[in-house]
């Protein structure tokens, strides 16, 4: 395993050997090899044992080929735990490389995929619903990143965390952090209330709940507004304020100091 110091090399290593594929505008072919490369150097597979080439992938159609299958296990009947698709290094990912991507994980059955061209990584997820649906969870350029974030980056599609299954927590914690999720939390009943608590502590003025909801709403963009549209919002309960009422007691002093 890679110390820090190590794996910061590894990177500036892989990013040098990009930048003269693209400088000489290398073709597929010779953009793979510098690909495999770092799957051994920077992401510590054994290329000859848990890279499967031209994996095939059986569709409706005709057989197509994926560049590569990562397995970890080994058999026969072992499945493939990410495709990778490999684009020439020059090329910019377009949708309907993801498009091409996507089906080859869901023709195969595969929960992770990568989408690449050497300079930019794009890991996915797949969601064998109806109809399944495909995620983007990770993203970075091998050029233009921080070796620092590009360390970080990199380890999520390790051998060491993939065969560890970091990727399924990695997706548990993107399902949390959802946006209907994030939503709900902001708008909770509690949150409500703390966000009045502090503006009143913050300006010295009173708003309601319903006030800090529209708000919120303005602050959102278009996609957001929509999700917020499924968001059962609970305003916090309004408090009802009661009249003192003095002891009888009392009362007839008041009344016999009157008198």
């Amino acid at each position: 395993m890679l110390d820090d110091k190590q794996a910061r090399k590894a990177i500036l290593d892989a990013r040098k050997m990009i930048e003269e594929v693209a400088k000489a505008d290398g073709n597929e072919a010779e953009t793979r090899r510098r690909i495999e490369r770092m799957f051994d150097s920077v992401l510590g597979y054994d290329v000859f044992k848990h890279i499967s080439r031209e994996h095939a992938v059986h569709g409706i159609g005709d057989t197509e080929y994926c560049d590569f299958a990562i397995q970890i296990e080994n058999g026969d009947t072992a499945k493939p735990v990410i495709l990778v698709e490999i684009k020439r290094v020059n090329v910019d990912l377009l949708p309907k490389h993801l498009k091409q991507t996507a089906s080859y994980a869901i023709n195969v059955g595969c929960e992770w995929a990568i989408l690449t061209n050497g300079r930019e990584w794009r890991l996915y997820h797949i969601s064998f619903g109806q109809p399944p649906e495909v995620t983007l969870l990770a993203g970075w350029d091998l050029l233009k990143d921080s070796p620092s974030d590009l360390v970080d980056k990199f380890e999520i599609i390790s051998y060491k965390d993939v065969k560890k299954d970091t990727l399924a927590h990695l997706w548990q914690k993107s399902n949390v952090l959802s946006s209907q999720n994030m939503l709900r939390a902001i708008l909770s009943e509690d949150a409500l209330s703390l966000y009045r608590r502090e503006l009143k502590r913050m300006t010295k003025v009173t708003v309601s709940p319903e006030e800090i909801v529209g708000a919120i709403r303005r602050l959102l963009n278009e996609t957001a507004m929509g999700e917020m549209e499924k968001v059962r919002i609970c305003l916090p309960k309004k408090k009802v304020v009661t009249k003192k009422i003095s002891s009888p007691a009392a009362c007839a002093c008041e009344n016999t100091d009157k008198e």
